[in-house]
């Protein structure tokens, strides 16, 4: 599912217009270029984690990039190395909120990425884009891992934003992150 939270993400930045990057986003803190910024962190935390480093020591937002999509596949390929590795599931790696052993890791990433990746569509209008199955599996994830009613400081969420019990999986997760599908 990572793989799949990867290739979405890179699609996405991929086909994001110049014009697009001063729009304000579903995240309150991101117009579309700080989210590009700060998905270039995810893919270089994640990869820095699963070696064994300190997902901390990549800052919040990638700044000063002047191809983002370029810098993406650069990291992508570092990732997709680290990937491959022997041992990469139960490597223990530095979150900014656990040390978790490396599938856990990969499995709170892809939910990042997936979020991430919706906050940038429903943006720019492209939500048909979307890989349902991401957000089918991210669902139960975050429902169990992301605490409804601890919000705010260090669980960066907003409150729980209700939706109907048959809305889309992603409608579903937006409202669990506390974005309004």
């Amino acid at each position: 599912m990572l793989i799949r939270a990867l290739d979405q993400t890179q699609h996405l930045i991929d086909t994001t217009g110049s014009d697009d990057l001063d729009r304000p986003t579903p995240c309150p803190e991101y117009d579309v270029n700080t989210l590009l910024g700060h998905l270039l962190t995810i893919v270089g935390r994640i990869d820095l984690a699963l070696n064994g480093g300190n997902a901390l020591d990549v800052p919040h937002i990638t700044t000063g990039v002047d191809d983002v999509p370029a810098e993406w596949k650069q990291r992508r390929t570092a990732l997709d190395e680290t990937l491959a590795a022997d041992g990469v599931l139960v490597r223990l790696c530095k979150l900014p909120w656990a040390t978790l052993p490396g599938a856990a890791a990969i499995a709170a990433y892809t939910t990042e990425l997936t979020m991430h990746s919706w906050d940038l569509a429903k943006t720019t209008d492209r939500l048909e884009q979307l890989d349902e199955r991401l957000a089918t599996y991210c669902l139960p994830l975050v429902r169990q891992f992301v605490p409804a009613d601890q919000r705010g400081g260090p669980v960066p969420f907003g409150p729980v934003v209700p939706v109907a019990n048959d809305a889309s999986p992603y409608d579903q997760l937006a409202g669990w992150q506390g974005r309004q599908p």
